[in-house]
């Protein structure tokens, strides 16, 4: 079944974002220097920005209608930075943070709000060691393999490939895993339907497996059969547990055996190209050579773009090398061993999920089209009161018991 059909193979189906209602948009940077794939890259850019003063610094910044160096703004949520403003920091570049940068990306962001022009604080708020973020993918129609939803333990960005950007929806409203980001009465009437409890987590995994694309953003399809449900949950779990690379509690992703990929030639300092040679299962990286590298992995597309080859260009930057002269360009003199060490664990994540994608189809297929006594639509749920959703539900909860440093150091509670 090809997931650009979905509005027509579920058309009642329910869609994410009224079973999760609560979400936010990616986060907007406003100038990409303050996003690196590597943290002492961030450090030297903020240590050569605060030694610019007046017009340089203004240059270097990147100003815009949200962001300038006389900005006032609060501090992130969760955040040890400063709150006066920027033209007069003069001080040491906070720690950077891991994010997701949009699919199967990590990279070290700056975690200041001077820096910053919208970082949806609603998010870090809620951004803890229980927390887990859904990334709903934008439609892109001519990828009909790619997934529809992504989970990420770190904040994600929400960055989309393709430039479709979809939704940041966390599990939890709440820190400590408190209020479950779902529609009120939801796993209730799942639970009396499926005939046991079904908790926040299930219907998230359950989303994850069973989340097809469409132009008005992704359908979950939902059945009542007891069986198709854990079915369902399980794929789920084992996606996201690939997708936490050991966050969690979890196990990092290892293939079996002699399938895992190993560096046969070692990565150049400057590698300009990225290619795949099918028939030795190897990924060229330059003159550097990784196997075996499955298929799988290599043709894994988000939005209709290769992961392999993004997360490549994104840090030899041979397409489109930074300006001279700007803060973007102060990058690492050659490639850092870690990067190869994360390229080895992203070609086994890709791999491990193509492999999935048959148990997926499976699943769609016993679902049963969206049809027939099992399956829960949008009138069903209506009926139990699920739907439609209270307009409370789809805005973040009000945080009564935190304070939050305002502009110039001023505190607020929030």
């Amino acid at each position: 079944m090809a997931a650009t059909r979905a509005d027509a193979a579920f058309g009642d189906a329910p869609l994410l974002g009224e079973l999760m209602p609560w979400s936010t948009p990616p986060l907007r940077l406003g100038r990409p220097w303050v996003l690196a794939p590597d943290a002492g890259s961030l450090t030297a850019r903020w240590d050569r920005l605060v030694r610019a003063e007046g017009a340089e610094r203004d240059a270097l910044f990147g100003v815009t209608r949200a962001r300038t160096p006389r900005s006032a703004v609060a501090a992130l949520p969760g955040q040890a930075t400063g709150t006066g403003r920027f033209a007069r920091e003069a001080g040491r570049c906070p720690r950077p943070l891991r994010v997701a940068h949009g699919p199967f990306d990590e990279q070290w962001l700056i975690p200041d709000h001077r820096l910053i022009d919208a970082a949806r604080p609603e998010l870090w708020r809620v951004a803890d060691a229980r927390q887990l973020f859904a990334v709903e993918q934008g439609y892109v129609p001519q990828d009909e393999a790619g997934p529809a939803l992504l989970v990420s333990a770190v904040l994600p960005d929400g960055h989309s490939p393709a430039g479709r950007p979809g939704r940041i929806r966390p599990l939890y409203r709440r820190p400590g895993g408190g209020e479950p980001n779902l529609a009120p009465g939801l796993t209730e009437a799942l639970g009396a339907r499926l005939g046991q409890e079904v908790g926040a987590e299930e219907v998230l995994a359950w989303a994850v497996a069973a989340a097809v694309p469409s132009p008005a953003g992704a359908v979950v399809p939902l059945t009542a059969d007891p069986g198709v449900w854990a079915s369902g949950v399980e794929l789920g779990r084992r996606t996201t547990g690939i997708q936490l690379r050991g966050a969690r509690g979890g196990e990092r992703p290892r293939l079996p055996g002699g399938r895992r990929p190993y560096v046969r030639a070692a990565v150049p300092d400057r590698p300009a190209s990225l290619t795949y040679d099918a028939a030795d299962e190897a990924l060229c990286v330059g003159t550097g050579r990784i196997s075996p590298v499955p298929a799988g992995a290599w043709d894994f597309t988000v939005g209709g773009v290769r992961m392999l080859e993004l997360w490549f260009e994104r840090r030899a930057r041979v397409a489109d090398p930074p300006e001279p002269g700007t803060l973007e360009a102060i990058r690492p003199a050659g490639w850092p061993r870690e990067w190869t060490s994360e390229l080895l664990e992203l070609i086994t994540v890709l791999a491990l999920l193509a492999e999935l994608r048959p148990l997926r189809r499976r699943l769609l297929a016993g679902i049963g089209g969206g049809t027939g006594a099992a399956a829960i639509g949008r009138a069903e749920l209506r009926t139990a009161g699920v739907l439609p959703v209270r307009a409370a539900a789809r805005r973040p909860a009000s945080v009564l018991d935190h304070h939050e440093e305002g502009p110039e150091g001023q505190f607020a509670l929030v």
